[in-house]
């Protein structure tokens, strides 16, 4: 896997890191596990799915579908890291 330049650099983790850890846990059929391990799996996919929509397929109901998901994507990624390095 590839190494976080964050971590690497600065000594902690960015807001993605595992995020490649439960792309490959959902690949195996682990869905519970992928979510635990980083719990926007699921949003980032979606927003993901949208972009390239979106760019396929330029329209304005496609754009503003794509920012309402960054941004939902965006509170799941720092809720995600809150919870990971403060609750836990």
């Amino acid at each position: 896997m590839l190494p976080c330049l964050s971590k690497t650099l600065f000594g902690m983790e960015c807001l993605g890191c595992g995020f490649q850890r439960s792309l490959f846990l959902l690949f195996k059929g682990e869905f519970s596990a992928a979510f635990f391990m980083y719990p926007a799996i699921y949003s980032c996919l979606l927003f993901f799915i949208f972009l390239v929509m979106y760019y396929f397929k330029k329209s304005d109901y496609l754009k503003k579908w794509s920012w309402g998901i960054g941004i939902i994507n965006a509170m799941f990624m720092i809720g995600g890291y809150y919870f990971k390095h403060f609750v836990i």
